[in-house]
């Protein structure tokens, strides 16, 4: 990836700056705030001028045509740490979607790629929008925002009205469940109405129907088998795997239209098992299903109605040892998990408002954004693990793990006996467990109460806590055996390896003996699942099936 970004540098320096390319010195440092008003400005400006990113560069003197190098924020964490911070301050939480230092004559560049402004909306630093004016950094001026908020919405891909199909490529059976659900939500038209009203009537009151054509939309709720070609080249088609503990595919299956009925096709795949209370411990008090129905059901609907289907990827469901993986094509909506946790109202915006609408006409789904963080409030109550969301803008994917497990039986108990704890704080915390960095703020308020010590940003669950849940062997384990620690003999086992590569549970494997001994095997590698993750995105590994060094560290 650096050589990459050696040569847009290459190709950015004789142009010169401009209102999406900036330059700066920055030799030793930079104002937070001035950093924040430059990504304000240069995120708007690529939005209007129809681009998807600007760049500022740090380390070279556009005045003297000179490579100065920079200090700035010198490290892998620190840049990460940047920006998790700025999406404190910008709107809908966007952040920068890569900060790579390079190397140029011997001397440090930084690059930020900063993404444009999502389509009708201002980019804001601080409540405050700003733009520029040659070489100037300004508040953006209103004809440049009324521009940005007024820009023309992109077409509804579901809502577009498909030709060549009739109410013959409609699945009966489909249409006939679509009926009975349409009456559970809308329980005030008379059941008698409802039957009354032909198909066509029934679909035009669901916005599936226009003057007699059938949307995108119609197709993929209650289209018969095959009749999704006619969507062509999208893909409407979900597939499921089974992997088992070694990652290696058991089985797989191909599911299409109408999703309707064939989401229940697909949840029935899921090897659900009932979690009974064991001789010895209390984990479970009571007999549960290893998967809640309201969450794993949401979370396959959720990628159903937001799939950016124009992507032409298929949805991907992926059950694994003790967790499942749904993951779909698209920018997440949102902005941030963040966002849609705090939300307290509907969704600005649809990616797929005919689709979207059809399925809350269906029981499907909602539109107050409450499904993820009732997920959220599932998975607190039943004292597992938080979902985990995976959101890649830039390759345009968001996926979602749900767990099946707990990560650390003494810690869930902890859990299931403290009923002061709300939903942000068991968030925080199971990020914690997880190993992830979380807001300093909440982070010091953990603190206080002593659920957490330790420095910033490598917290771990406080030795009181440790004690109270009777874990504290793992605890002594965990502090004794830092994450740098374990993704040095990573990278160590990997280099080893040399160009053969090294597989998932081979590292796993090679790691056994230094990893939490309380933890069961699933739990350690979902742990060896992080650690990979936080390698691949630091540049350091490159993963296709099995794992290298990255070039540039061979």
């Amino acid at each position: 990836m650096p050589q990459s970004y050696i040569n847009i540098f290459n190709n950015l320096v004789p142009h010169k700056e401009n209102e999406v390319v900036e330059f700066k010195k920055a030799e030793n440092n930079f104002d937070f705030d001035d950093l924040g008003k430059y990504f304000s400005a240069l995120s708007n400006e690529a939005n209007l001028r129809g681009l998807d990113f600007a760049w500022l560069i740090f380390g070279y003197d556009e005045k003297k045509h000179e490579i100065v190098g920079t200090s700035y924020k010198n490290g892998e964490s620190a840049l990460n740490n940047l920006k998790h911070d700025f999406a404190q301050h910008t709107t809908d939480g966007q952040t920068f979607r890569e900060i790579v230092p390079i190397e140029v004559d011997g001397k440090r560049i930084l690059m930020f790629k900063i993404p444009a402004s999502p389509r009708n909306i201002v980019m804001k630093w601080k409540g405050i929008a700003f733009g520029r004016d040659g070489e100037s950094l300004k508040p953006l001026n209103q004809s440049k925002m009324d521009e940005i908020r007024h820009q023309t919405p992109e077409p509804d891909w579901s809502a577009e009205l498909v030709s060549n199909a009739t109410i013959d490529d409609l699945d009966e059976v489909a249409i006939a469940k679509a009926r009975k659900m349409f009456k559970k939500v809308h329980s005030r038209i008379p059941a008698e109405e409802i039957n009354r009203w032909s198909t066509e009537a029934f679909l035009s009151k669901c916005e599936l129907m226009v003057d007699g054509k059938l949307t995108r939309a119609a197709i993929i709720l209650l289209g018969k088998m095959f009749s999704d070609s006619k969507l062509r080249p999208a893909v409407a088609e979900v597939t499921w795997t089974l992997r088992d503990e070694k990652q290696d595919v058991v089985d797989y299956e191909h599911f299409s239209v109408p999703f309707i009925l064939t989401v229940d096709e697909i949840l029935a795949k899921i090897h659900n098992l009932t979690l009974r209370e064991m001789p010895g411990g209390t984990l479970f008090p009571d007999t549960m299903k290893q998967y809640d129905d309201y969450t794993i059901r949401e979370a396959l609907h959720n990628c159903i109605a937001h799939q950016d289907y124009t992507l032409r990827q298929r949805i991907n469901f992926v059950e694994n040892p003790g967790f499942l993986y749904y993951a779909n094509g698209g920018s997440f909506i949102p902005g941030t998990l963040e966002n849609a946790l705090a939300t307290n109202g509907p969704q600005r915006f649809f990616r797929n408002a005919c689709l979207c609408k059809a399925m809350v006409h269906f029981n499907m789904i909602d539109t107050v954004s409450r499904g993820i963080k009732k997920m959220f409030t599932e998975q607190m109550e039943r004292r597992f693990p938080m979902p985990d969301y995976e959101i890649d803008n830039e390759k345009k994917e968001v996926a979602v793990r749900i767990y099946g497990n707990a990560i650390n039986e003494r810690y869930t108990k902890l859990l299931k006996d403290n009923n002061t704890l709300t939903l942000h704080d068991c968030i925080s915390l199971d990020a914690i467990q997880k190993g992830h960095r979380i807001d300093e703020e909440i982070a010091q308020d953990l603190m206080k109460r002593g659920l957490i010590e330790g420095e910033a940003p490598n917290y771990t669950i406080s030795l009181g806590v440790a004690k109270a849940s009777k874990q504290l062997p793992g605890y002594t384990r965990v502090r004794g055996l830092e994450r740098d620690k374990l993704k040095q003999m990573i990278l160590q086992y990997i280099q080893n390896a040399g160009s053969d590569g090294a597989k998932r549970d081979a590292i796993l494997e090679y790691l056994q003996g230094t990893l939490p001994s309380r933890n069961t095997y699933e739990q350690n590698e979902t742990l060896i699942y992080h650690l990979l993750s936080e390698l691949r995105k630091a540049g350091l590994i490159e993963a296709n099936g099995k794992i290298w060094l990255a070039k540039n560290k061979q």
